[in-house]
């Protein structure tokens, strides 16, 4: 892995994205391993949206698979969850393994959109930087409901999110939406334990 990396120059820092660390196993262990200095950023999102957003996501794809509501249960008249389905497995943030916590930053993705600039301040001194982004780079983008990143006076447009981002969801039923809320719920709260970080989600 470490090869496949640009090489950083003093000053620099390197950065790569995906988004299966937080949710493998053996991801603390290899990147502790790999370097002290390694920080994960991770993007957390109110749980039950989460969940919505990966159906709408895999829906696009394959417009043929069966209702969210459905795949949601293993026993729809018990009410009993299915956890084996990654959209809802991948919510439960308090069961993932855990990294040290100088080495992790959890951002919320509800104050991403709300103050982009605050939530990339907090990444910002994390990685120990000068405050450099601040609002007057941002504006919301009322059609996609996101906010755009102004590039440098003189360049070229913002940047916004692509078409991929910002999909209509489908309209789940609401007893549905509630039980999930109601399962997800204690371990949201030690989440927030876990991190000292309330995200008001509920």
């Amino acid at each position: 892995f470490r090869d496949l990396m640009p090489r950083t120059l003093e000053g620099q820092i390197t950065m790569e994205k995906t988004p299966s660390y937080f949710v493998t196993k053996e991801a603390p262990a290899r990147i502790s391993s790999m370097s002290k200095g390694t920080k994960l950023i991770v993007v957390v999102r109110d749980p039950v949206t989460r969940a919505i957003s990966d159906y709408t996501q895999t829906l696009s794809k394959k417009p043929d698979i069966p209702t969210f509501e459905s795949l949601t249960f293993k026993n729809r008249t018990t009410g009993l969850i299915d956890t084996s389905w990654s959209a809802i497995q991948i919510g439960i943030y308090a069961k993932h393994p855990y990294f040290p916590s100088g080495q992790i930053l959890f951002v919320s993705g509800e104050r991403l959109i709300s103050d982009p600039a605050g939530e990339l301040g907090r990444v910002q001194d994390f990685l120990g930087l000068k405050r450099i982004i601040t609002d007057k780079h941002f504006y919301f983008n009322k059609t996609k409901g996101f906010p755009c990143l102004k590039k440098a006076e003189g360049s070229s447009k913002p940047h916004c999110l692509g078409k991929t981002k910002g999909r209509t969801h489908p309209d789940i039923d609401q007893e549905v939406v509630q039980r999930l809320r109601d399962f997800y719920r204690p371990f949201n709260m030690k989440f927030y334990q876990m991190t000292g970080q309330d995200f008001g989600w509920d």
